[in-house]
């Protein structure tokens, strides 16, 4: 088991903009906006826009949480860039065999993504809104920024109920109502059509199950972290394995085939 919890600083300290406002719940629109994504997964922006419309002061809370840990505090003043890094995908290949850096090329390649897109995506939900450029907004990049590299880290993929089950492990490491409901949703979505051994709900779960007793990634050194052996990057983040999420994946592939309600979902 994981040391989940670093020793906390004794007063937290974070910069807010004075001029930021306080985030309000908007139900209606988290609707709206989920109508979109169920109708086309691939539409991204339509993620942020839940999440913004439903969590809250969720963020704040988180953002206090990070910062009460001396690593916390430490990237809070630093505040070093991922995107830029995690797209240099010739410096990455040159990491060992195996390792995480390696598997993450590996996968944005496959998926054809990049760090930049997601971070195009998410500005279109913010459209001309101002930048705050203050520890609130540079946390939250941050989540952004690594949540490719959790699709690797945890192994669940980027069908359907692998995105369900990674914001189920991503709610338990950064609460918020906006991607538990998404995870829900999305899953609830998926178990309509899905064969009922598949077990869909309990895949989601299983992820939410397993984001609670791993370490907080969002702590991490991003570049050692991407020089480490996958495996015992998995080992000593106390991450387990997907055994629901491969199980559901294999009874699917059984009934329907290659192609996948998953995938259409």
């Amino acid at each position: 088991m994981p040391n989940c919890r670093e020793a906390a600083t004794t007063a937290p300290s974070v910069h807010l903009h004075p001029e930021r406002p306080r985030a309000r719940i908007k139900p209606l629109t988290a609707m709206r906006r989920m109508r979109r994504l169920i109708a086309d997964k691939e539409d991204t922006e339509q993620v942020f826009h839940i999440i913004e419309a439903l969590n809250g002061d969720a963020q704040r809370r988180n953002l206090m949480r990070f910062a009460a840990t001396k690593r916390g505090q430490a990237l809070l003043a630093e505040k070093p860039s991922l995107p830029d890094m995690l797209d240099d995908h010739d410096t990455l290949r040159r990491l060992p065999e195996g390792s995480v850096g390696r598997a993450y090329v590996d996968f944005m390649e496959r998926e054809g993504l990049t760090a930049a897109g997601l971070v195009a995506d998410s500005q279109k939900s913010y459209g001309d809104r101002p930048a705050y450029n203050d520890d609130l907004e540079y946390y939250g990049t941050r989540l952004r920024d690594t949540h490719d590299l959790f699709h690797v880290l945890t192994g669940y993929g980027r069908d359907a109920l692998g995105e369900a089950a990674l914001l189920g492990f991503s709610y338990s490491q950064n609460p918020g109502r906006g991607v538990i409901f998404i995870a829900y949703m999305g899953a609830r979505q998926i178990a309509k059509v899905a064969p009922r051994g598949a077990r869909i709900m309990d895949v989601l779960w299983e992820g939410k199950r397993h984001g609670r007793t791993t370490s907080k990634i969002v702590q991490e050194d991003i570049p050692a972290l991407l020089a480490e052996p996958l495996d015992a990057a998995r080992r000593r983040l106390g991450i387990e394995k997907p055994v629901l999420y491969r199980r559901a994946l294999n009874i699917i592939a059984g009934v329907q085939g290659p192609q996948t309600v998953m995938q259409a979902a």
